[in-house]
């Protein structure tokens, strides 16, 4: 798939296939967000691979946008590390960048994802803390789920002209 193709087809996807997501595309979906760009190239990113259904069952319980991960085989989630990079606006910008790519990769493979926002909701990022043992340095920003799709989704025009502005407001 083109990348503009991938950018402009790109849906959330919340309906979800059992089948297991194969190893070799996990590492791809990794690498793409490790290609993302960071303040001062800090790439201050970890990710957890969740495919534990208990653990996936236990986020629906705290999150209140979360009920397609009782359809999805797996989550990712996006957290930064402050010992690497000490701001928490930083990471949670280098983390979205890399939580896009892996949307973005994800849908060039034929899955589907959809973004869980953590950050900035604190109770969110205390639950998922928990819930992962996290270190107390790394901060949870996003989960994606993942799986393939059992729906599908048309692509929507977002382009606005209204929202452009040229040298000044």
């Amino acid at each position: 798939m083109e990348t503009l193709d991938s950018i402009f087809t790109r849906r959330s996807i919340r309906v979800y296939r059992p089948d297991r997501i194969p190893e070799e595309m996990i590492t791809t979906l990794l690498k793409s967000a490790m290609s993302a760009p960071s303040a001062k190239n800090t790439q201050p990113w970890h990710f957890i691979i969740i495919n534990d259904r208990k653990l996936l069952d236990k986020i629906v319980e705290f999150h209140p946008y979360a009920s397609m991960l009782e359809s999805a085989p797996m989550a990712i989630a996006i957290c930064g590390d402050l010992q690497i990079e000490p701001s928490r606006e930083y990471v949670a910008v280098d983390c979205s960048a890399a939580t896009e790519n892996l949307l973005l990769a994800a849908h060039s493979l034929g899955l589907g994802g959809v973004w869980l926002g953590i950050y900035p909701k604190k109770e969110r990022m205390d639950e998922l803390t928990e819930l992962l043992t996290l270190p107390e340095y790394i901060m949870p920003v996003s989960l994606i789920a993942l799986g393939y799709p059992a729906e599908e989704r048309e692509p929507e025009d977002r382009y606005t002209p209204s929202k452009i502005h040229k040298n000044k407001w």
